[in-house]
């Protein structure tokens, strides 16, 4: 009879299935277990640097640097393009500031270089890569 995978090892295995997702919340991993034994999980994955805390709940998919040999975060759309998926999953409103749109308009030749991005409504949290911080415009 083989054995049962422990919590940590499906955790693993949703996160590898989900290829399209670089950012993941604590929430969609508690059908899996109660929430301390997910946070524990979770928290080993981080210290193994298979993932990166972004922020309260939000981890984020991670690789070791060759350089550094840190954990960092492996986002196709780098900080920003993960920080606006955690936004999505945690159901917040948001959309691009005008620096931006110009810029991808090709009406500015400014490139934007910090991750700013307006919300409607109510969020506190903060989401943070390294030095990198979410800047959130009302």
């Amino acid at each position: 009879m083989p054995r049962q995978k422990t919590l940590r090892e499906r955790i693993e295995g949703r996160i590898r299935r989900r290829s399209g997702e670089d950012v993941f919340l604590t929430r969609e991993f508690l059908d899996l277990g109660g929430e301390d034994q997910v946070l524990r999980a979770l928290r080993g994955l981080v210290r193994d640097q298979r993932l990166v805390k972004l922020g309260y709940g939000v981890y984020g998919r991670a690789i070791v640097s060759r350089l550094t040999g840190e954990p960092i975060l492996y986002s196709r759309g780098g900080f920003a393009g993960a920080a606006r998926q955690a936004l999505t999953k945690l159901g917040v409103v948001w959309e691009t500031t005008e620096a931006e749109s110009d810029y991808n308009a090709g009406r500015s030749t400014q490139v934007p270089v910090n991750p700013v991005v307006r919300i409607q409504g109510r969020f506190s949290r903060r989401l943070r890569d390294g030095q990198q911080e979410l800047v959130l415009v009302r």
